[in-house]
């Protein structure tokens, strides 16, 4: 497998383009588009869903792509890569790293196994996505390249809060031997900002940047009661 130390050049700026069918900017080019001006902004990584866009954003920059596929199962909270039928599909797409939910629940951490060696076997590195720092620590033993506090508020037994998670970042920096990167709730350059300082060799944006109906509802909701006057 290629050295995780050369899949990104150098710490920085990871943004998430993604649209969901639901969203006004799914389908078309739209989110290779995204992808470009963000590389073009200096951006050193692009995280995306869906073969489709997998594909069109690997066509269109050169930076490493990290790829996922959100898949909903009935009774099931694992949405992110849960099955190894996506993770297949992402490396046909030709994605650099996969992104997968390696969290506590459902018995995902003995099913996550195969799914990381089956990767591995085929040189693409994994990106672990996590809620918490016993999970992070799994994670990293379980064999996966990078630690994401992606999933952080997004289980019931994480933290619930409007602001990203810095606490987890620091202590899964100063814990594990693989980078982390900081994912989740942040809205400004200062978060990103404070999420290196707490030691996050990357910082993904998504929603702040590529996502611009929950980017107008933030201006709506600030200008709401002002607008009523």
């Amino acid at each position: 497998m290629k050295s995780v130390s050369r899949i990104f050049n150098k710490k920085g700026l990871i943004v998430s383009c993604q649209a969901l069918p639901d969203e006004p900017l799914f389908g078309g080019d739209t989110m290779a588009k995204m992808a470009d001006a963000a590389v073009r902004s200096g951006a050193i990584g692009i995280r995306t869903n869906g073969a489709d866009d997998i594909k069109a954003i690997k066509q269109k920059v050169k930076v490493p792509v990290i790829g996922l596929i959100k898949r909903d199962f009935p009774g099931s909270d694992i949405f992110i890569t849960p099955t190894l039928d996506e993770v297949i599909t992402i490396i046909a797409a030709g994605a650099d790293v996969i992104a997968l939910d390696v969290t506590d629940r459902e018995g995902r951490l003995e099913a996550v196994q195969p799914l990381i060696n089956y990767a591995h076997r085929h040189g693409i590195a994994v990106m672990a996505d996590v809620s918490t720092f016993e999970e992070g620590v799994a994670a990293q033993q379980l064999g996966a390249d990078f630690v994401g506090t992606t999933l952080s508020g997004y289980t019931l037994y994480s933290p619930q809060q409007e602001e990203p998670d810095l606490r987890l970042v620091r202590r899964l920096s100063a814990a594990l031997e693989v980078p982390v990167i900081a994912e989740g709730r942040i809205w400004s350059p200062e978060d990103a900002a404070k999420a290196m300082q707490a030691g996050a060799s990357y910082v993904v944006v998504g929603s702040s940047i590529t996502r611009p109906q929950l980017i107008a509802s933030r201006y709506v909701e600030a200008l709401s009661g002002l607008a009523a006057k």
